[in-house]
């Protein structure tokens, strides 16, 4: 197993006058560990949660992750500045998930990416938030797949922009659109099906 990152003691960090993740990546490029260990302590439950809500398990997903800030110290040098530092580093901790769950189903596809409409509702999305917290709302996530779990959490649970999503995922910003209506349809039915069964069971 990898060996775990450890954040420096809080007097460390809190002696440090506050730089802009930008600027801390510039660092870790040079080889900087301490401005690596600010970015990881700036990043690492975002993306740990981000990570463990694909997986359910938070053995698997400690390792990911400190695979992917591994990955982040070893090509900093490869940030050019055209997403942000967060951005760049969802990226890797996404296609990190993406090449753990082909390993496991290798023939699973996403097969509803194109030819359908966007759903774009205010209303929806404000239900969606409300939910965020529902047990019934985890349950039905934990039936899509990935990539369109993905977008749906990275959309309404982390608040990106679609544009920032695209970079991400590697993918155009209409398919980001379009998996996101898939999802949350999905979601509505596997939602109505929950309350319709918990009701019954009354």
């Amino acid at each position: 197993m990898m060996a775990r990152f450890h954040s420096p003691p809080d007097e460390e960090i809190t002696a440090l006058e506050p730089e802009s993740p930008t600027v801390l990546m510039k660092r870790v490029a040079k080889g900087d560990e301490q401005a690596f260990a600010a970015l990881y302590n700036a990043l690492e439950t975002r993306v740990y949660r981000f990570i463990l809500s694909k997986l359910n398990d938070p053995f698997e997903a400690s390792d990911i992750l400190n695979e992917t800030f591994l990955e982040v110290w070893k090509s900093a040098e490869k940030f050019e500045e055209r997403s942000k530092p967060s951005t760049w580093v969802f990226g890797i901790a996404y296609h990190k998930v993406m090449d753990h769950h082909r390993k496991k189903k290798p023939t699973q596809l996403d097969d509803l990416d194109h030819h359908d409409p966007v759903d774009e509702s205010a209303d929806q999305t404000a239900a969606m938030i409300a939910l965020q917290e529902s047990d019934h709302l985890h349950q039905c996530l934990g039936k899509l797949k990935p990539a369109f779990r993905a977008v749906l959490e990275l959309s309404f649970f982390e608040d990106l922009p679609y544009r920032e999503i695209a970079e991400i995922i590697s993918c155009p910003e209409g398919t980001v659109k379009t998996r996101v209506y898939h999802a949350k349809e999905a979601l509505r039915h596997c939602l109505a099906q929950q309350v319709s069964e918990s009701d019954s069971r009354a």
